[in-house]
């Protein structure tokens, strides 16, 4: 597999992208749902990786500069087949790599609380995640975990 810094314009990665928050759309309260769209993600300020597997994509991820010692990861999304084969893990080791290398001494990241997320949120517990209150304008919202790890 191999990982590449995404220019979002590609087909695969932006269908993935409308899935993903469409998909939260689905699972959150809109006032609730915090998932960035293309044009959100093509900001300077965030770098966005997809994972590919030949021709075939199987994830994206992204993380946001919060300021030069704080990073956010967002739109994490795994293609359905893909998913339980650890690519989400090869993704967010990655971006933790890159969060080392940019400097960065936190990490932090937003989901939800319902059922849905619970994968997610096991997967962040993995990784050294631990919960903590809202961050960066993020405020308390019952449908949202906020999780953040030292680095």
């Amino acid at each position: 597999m191999r990982i590449v810094v995404d220019d979002l314009s590609g087909a695969e990665v932006i269908e993935l992208l409308q899935t993903h928050v469409a998909e939260m759309l689905d699972n959150s309260p809109e006032d609730s749902m915090h998932a960035l769209d293309v044009d959100a993600l093509r900001k300077p300020e965030i770098t966005l990786w997809s994972v590919w597997e030949g021709d075939d994509i199987a994830g994206c991820g992204a993380m946001k500069e919060l300021d030069p010692t704080h990073g956010e990861i967002k739109s994490m999304r795994m293609v359905e087949t893909w998913r339980g084969r650890g690519v989400a893990t090869l993704l967010l080791e990655h971006i933790l790599g890159v969060a080392r290398e940019r400097g960065y001494t936190r990490l932090s990241l937003e989901t939800g609380s319902s059922e849905f997320y619970r994968p997610a949120v096991r997967l962040y517990e993995r990784h050294g995640f631990a919960l903590c209150g809202p961050f960066a304008e993020y405020t308390d919202d019952p449908h949202s975990v906020f999780m953040t790890r030292t680095l």
